[in-house]
């Protein structure tokens, strides 16, 4: 009974021992800086944070108040917060947004950073903001466009 006994201790002490450990993983994970270096594939992964990551009401708000305040660089006669529709660039941003906000626990002036950094990466000769009204929905991002409007055929480059 007591080797039983133990056993069950020790094995108590890995499954607790391993938790903390893929905790202090995930936390180190959360702390480390964003690195954007494939625009095709991360806008894919963005696209997908904004379906799977829900944000409670607090950070819609959070989400509301920071894309508000940056005009969408496909449609300057919008913000990224709504643009005038959900390209894949649009899409991309929300994902990246709440990702940011859900996940890393970024603050709102960290999230706008971020946001503004990701979109001088995917075109780092800017937006002109008219995208829409020159023919841009299909164009690549880094000509000035909006990556399409399938989010299963991204056009980032």
């Amino acid at each position: 009974m007591n080797k039983t006994r133990l056993y069950l201790a020790g094995m108590t002490a890995i499954v607790i021992a391993s938790g903390i450990a893929a905790q202090a993983e995930k936390l180190s994970k959360k702390d480390e800086p964003l690195i954007f270096n494939d625009a095709q594939a991360q806008t894919e992964q963005f696209i997908r944070y904004n379906k799977t990551i829900k944000l409670s009401a607090t950070q819609r708000k959070i989400k509301a108040k920071v894309l508000g305040s940056i005009p969408a660089p496909c449609c300057k006669d919008y913000s990224i917060a709504t643009c005038c529709c959900p390209c894949n660039l649009a899409k991309g941003v929300w994902g990246l947004s709440h990702h940011l906000i859900a996940e890393r626990k970024y603050s709102s002036k960290q999230v706008r950073q971020e946001v503004l950094r990701w979109m001088a990466f995917i075109n780092p000769t800017g937006f002109s903001g008219d995208a829409c009204y020159t023919g841009g929905c299909s164009r690549p991002f880094s000509k000035n466009g909006c990556g399409g409007m399938d989010e299963k055929h991204v056009a980032a480059d």
